[in-house]
């Protein structure tokens, strides 16, 4: 789904400028513009934009604490995915392995 700008005003609170500030300085957070230069937000970027939200409002952060959390939870979970892709990876080779002895009796 996409969001307006208007309408993720209305679903975060947040204020069109504050948003349009918020593209500037913080990573990933870059809506599609049409030609006319209306900005069409994915799901993605409102989560994003309510994560945000959540860390300047209720925890507190500044602007450039909460950008450095959302890198540190980013780097995190690419992180975890590549743990669970060896993992996987793993597990494979072991099956094989076992397969290989079983079939050959060692």
């Amino acid at each position: 789904m996409q969001y307006s700008i208007g309408e993720i005003e209305e679903l975060t609170g947040v204020k069109t400028h504050v948003l349009r500030y918020w593209e500037e300085v913080i990573p990933g957070l870059s809506p599609m513009k049409d030609i006319g230069g209306r900005r069409s937000y994915s799901q993605r970027e409102l989560e994003m934009i309510m994560r945000l939200k959540h860390l300047i409002v209720n925890r507190k952060f500044t602007i450039e604490g909460a950008r450095d959390q959302l890198i540190a939870e980013v780097d995190a979970v690419n992180e975890n995915a590549d743990l669970v892709k060896q993992m996987h990876d793993m597990k494979a080779e072991l099956t094989d392995l076992y397969f290989y002895a079983k079939k050959h009796k060692l």
